[in-house]
């Protein structure tokens, strides 16, 4: 009788099963195998890549500035040792011709490795640029395919005498990352990937793909192509960057991307071909399987608007929703000295954000390593309200060690000011508001100090120009020393022809041997 129940109970579950297929599959199955046209999204990106001339100033203005400040993050990575294992050949020992070179190091590979390591270095302090929109991320990470492919091809060409590769330019890796960046931001203006689990990174993946196939000399069909594959390509998903999961995957995922992409664009140029509904096929597309079935919204075109207003790490290797976090806490600082009140004096911290900042950073219990620590917004404030200061070295295990941060981590509750999240996703504010209030035991308190956008914001680019070139200087003079290579490296940077340099012969100045 038991037997007969669990039989029956078995066939129960079977049928439902085969049922809810039948549900999902039947009538819905598309049989009809006739081609459809691109979708319109793959076309736009394709039409912008091939056919828009980027003729703002401003726009190349700002990419210059973030070129040097990208190259100057991955030359601060490289004083940790995991990074430097990471980016390392495949196989030990090898040296490509004509190879790509990793900036800072001897290592010479093949441009889709190349990718990877570059792009590695780029993110793994979380120092380089960012975009905050119903998607964040940080559009520099696209260096790492642009430059990977632009020196291998530059370096082709003239060990070719021009039979193979094509001379690129300084203003030509420009060009390319005004355009990775358009891509990549105005694909986040209104589409939110992290609500349904996906990594941000996707869109490098994407943004990568398509600059990189007009540079091997792809057509605007082909790019199409390449694009598809961009997007059925197995994405990555946020585990690493969320609690109780974040780990250093986080710091090479845009490196990941890049490989990807550089990898992608090189299949469809040696004769692969792709998939005109990768986003809008019923069932198996992009939007059905991984978008809940929404289409991308779009809030405008693409032309220059996202390079034009790209927000730098200015002054702290920090999570950029906690950068004004960071800023008030310092001013905190500051006024604990004025006040004569002490860290221990402390009982409660208030920590007004935005909704992004509730999502990602906000974070309770104990943190494990390096990446779950610049990913918390209590330890971005603790650090400097303790010691004045924050800085890479700040999130590694000595530091951390100090049980005064996480009793002042356990004092600080973060609040969702909706304002604030409001000017986040205003196109004329795009601001990333905090303002933190303390709170002591003997029932005084500090006044609140509130501070709506970081000195990397469009709005105050003016005073954060010399700043973020004093960024730079530092991190190639720390990397290379006091000296004749980083008086070179500086200068050329800082050179009105920069633009018209060979890309090889500009990167060559950053081979350490």
């Amino acid at each position: 009788m038991l037997n007969f129940s669990k039989n029956r109970l078995i066939s129960r579950q079977v049928r439902t099963f085969v049922n809810s297929c039948s549900r999902m599959s039947g009538a819905s199955i598309i049989t009809d195998n006739a081609r459809p046209e691109p979708d319109k999204v793959l076309k736009d990106i394709a039409e912008y890549i091939h056919k828009y001339d980027v003729n703002s100033q401003l726009a190349f203005d700002t990419a210059r500035l973030c070129l040097l400040d990208t190259l100057g993050c991955g030359l601060a990575a490289l004083k940790y040792e995991q990074p430097r294992k990471l980016i390392q050949p495949t196989v030990p020992g090898t040296i490509v011709p004509n190879g790509t070179r990793i900036p800072g190091t001897d290592i010479v590979v093949d441009p889709i490795r190349g990718a990877f390591g570059i792009g590695t270095i780029i993110r793994w302090l979380d120092y380089n640029d960012c975009w905050l929109a119903a998607e964040w991320g940080h559009p520099s990470d696209n260096l790492g395919g642009i430059l990977a492919v632009a020196d291998y091809l530059t370096r082709l060409h003239k060990a070719t005498d021009g039979k193979e590769g094509k001379i690129f330019k300084v203003r030509d890796v420009l060009e390319g990352m005004i355009k990775a960046h358009e891509i990549q931001g105005i694909l986040a203006l209104e589409n939110s990937y992290n609500r349904v689990g996906l990594d941000h990174v996707l869109l490098v993946k994407v943004a990568t793909t398509a600059v990189v196939s007009k540079m091997l000399g792809l057509s605007q069909d082909q790019t199409i192509d390449a694009l598809s594959h961009a997007f059925i390509d197995g994405q990555s998903l946020r585990t690493y960057r969320h609690a109780p999961n974040t780990m250093s995957r986080k710091s090479w995922a845009a490196g990941d991307a890049c490989y990807r992409a550089v990898n992608l664009a090189y299949h469809v140029k040696n004769g692969e071909g792709g998939m005109p509904s990768a986003l809008t096929a019923k069932n198996w597309g992009f939007y059905d399987v991984l978008f809940k079935g929404r289409e991308f919204k779009f809030q405008r075109g693409y032309r220059s608007y996202v390079m034009e207003n790209v927000l730098f790490k200015i002054s702290f290797p920090a999570e950029f929703h906690a950068q004004t976090a960071v800023e008030a806490a310092l001013k905190h600082h500051s006024k604990l000295k004025e006040s004569g009140k002490e860290v221990k004096d402390i009982k409660k911290i208030t920590i007004r954000t935005q909704d992004a900042a509730m999502r990602i950073i906000d974070k309770k219990g104990p943190l494990y390593n390096y990446a779950d620590r610049d990913h918390c917004i209590q330890y971005m404030v603790a650090i400097p309200l303790i010691y004045g200061r924050l800085t890479a070295d700040d999130y590694g295990d000595n530091v951390a060690s100090n049980p005064e941060i996480d009793i002042l981590r356990s004092k600080m509750q973060c609040v969702e000011e909706k304002q604030y999240t409001i000017d986040y996703h205003e196109p004329s504010k795009r601001y990333i508001g905090n303002a933190i209030k303390i709170e002591f035991n003997d029932g005084s308190s500090l006044d609140e100090v509130e501070v709506e956008y970081p000195i990397g914001h469009r709005k105050r680019r003016e005073e954060g120009t010399p700043v973020l070139l004093e960024k730079f200087k530092r991190h190639v003079k720390e990397h290379f020393g006091e000296g004749d290579a980083s008086d070179r490296i500086i200068k050329a940077s800082t050179s009105p022809d920069l633009d018209l340099l060979n890309i090889d012969e500009y990167v060559s100045l950053y081979v350490k041997s």
